[in-house]
Order: structure tokens, then C-alpha cells, then sequence
């Protein structure tokens, strides 16, 4: 009987099952997010956000407030279109919003600029109170990483790696180069006592 082979490969009920939770999580996240007042999109350095606003609205209409940890953006005197606590913090000074037209309707909208303190990591959000996406499920475009020079792009893959090591509880690549030196270091003094050795 053959029985066991059955459970190594997902048969194609168990494969089309997964496929359909993905659509089904995609959706749902995009219906989501579609509820938003605003649109956005991230890359590893920075957030853009865009909303409609009224044609009439002029800069001076609008009440943006950007602080390391803290968004507002709401034309005055009305409800904010967002307001809230930040996921991670930003670089106030890189960081900035604009007021475009726009050819479809309403004829406006506000553009808000946000450059990540922190450039490797991905946001989940914009604000801590908005339906969250899932950011293991995001995959940098390749066209992205290689625009990058040489050495920033080998610097972004290795804190991906990183990102992805700490999560499983795994070292990261320091912490494995450290290991690995101090392994060939006992090996070429195996006289010395390194028990007490502390990586850090």
C-alpha cells in the first residue's frame, strides 16, 4: 500500500484550498483598506498617502500636523480625513504633504510624504487604528533591489535576511559571522579555554 507517499505532497484539493484563503485574505484586506478615506503605498524607505479633497480647498484650508510618531491631516474644521499614532517612526524633516489637482473628481487631493526612521521595515499600517495588512506577504520588487547601487542593495538584502532570521529565532548574519570566527579561532587555539566567552 502506498499510503504514506500520500502525505508528503499537498494533493490539488489541499493546493487550490490554500490558493482560495490567499484570494479570500487578499480581498479581504483590499475591501479593507478600500474603506479607507486615503490610499497608500509603501516602499522599504518611505510611505506616500493620497486623499480626495474637495476642488474649492486651498493649502491654507488644511490642518496637517506630521510629528516623529503622530499623523493629523483634516481640513479645517471638519473631521480628519486621518488622525492617529504612527506604526514606527518617521524623519519629520524628510517627511512632507502637498496639495495637487487632480483630474478626476473631486478635483484635489492631499499628498503626504513620510520617510521611514527606520528603512527596513515594512508598515502594516499608517495609523495604529486602521486594519492592519499582512507585511510577510510583501515582496520587494526586484526592479526596486536592483536599482539599488552595489553596496546599499547588499546592505538591504542582508537586513531582509536579518528581519527574516529574528523571526524564526535564528542568529542573523552578524551574530552567525561572529560564531563562525570565534569556531575557527578555537580551532586554531584549541590550548585556550573559551567556556566563559561571551559573543556580544
Amino acid at each position: 500500500m502506498a499510503a504514506s507517499s500520500l502525505e508528503q505532497d499537498p494533493s490539488p484539493a489541499d493546493i487550490a484550498r490554500r490558493d482560495q484563503e490567499e484570494k479570500d485574505r487578499k480581498a479581504r484586506e483590499a475591501a479593507e483598506q478600500a474603506q479607507l478615506p486615503y490610499q497608500w503605498t509603501q516602499t522599504i524607505r518611505d510611505v506616500d498617502i493620497t486623499a480626495p479633497i474637495p476642488a474649492n480647498i486651498k493649502g491654507r484650508d488644511m490642518d496637517v500636523s506630521l510629528t516623529k510618531t503622530k499623523i493629523r491631516v483634516a481640513i479645517k474644521g471638519q473631521e480628519p480625513i486621518i488622525e492617529g499614532d504612527l506604526p514606527h517612526a518617521i524623519l519629520v524633516d524628510e517627511s512632507s504633504w502637498t496639495l495637487e489637482t487632480t483630474s478626476k473628481p473631486p478635483g484635489k487631493e492631499v499628498s503626504i510624504h513620510l520617510d521611514k526612521a527606520n528603512k527596513m521595515e515594512w508598515w502594516a499600517h499608517v495609523v495604529k487604528t486602521a486594519p492592519k495588512i499582512d507585511v510577510s506577504k510583501i515582496t520587494p520588487e526586484n526592479s526596486s533591489l536592483s536599482d539599488l547601487d552595489g553596496e546599499t542593495r547588499a546592505m538591504v538584502e542582508k537586513m531582509m535576511y536579518d528581519q527574516r532570521q529574528k523571526e524564526m529565532g535564528a542568529p542573523t548574519s552578524d551574530e552567525q559571522k561572529k560564531m563562525d570566527m570565534l569556531k575557527k579561532f578555537q580551532e586554531q587555539h584549541p590550548e585556550m579555554d573559551f567556556s566563559n566567552a561571551k559573543m556580544g
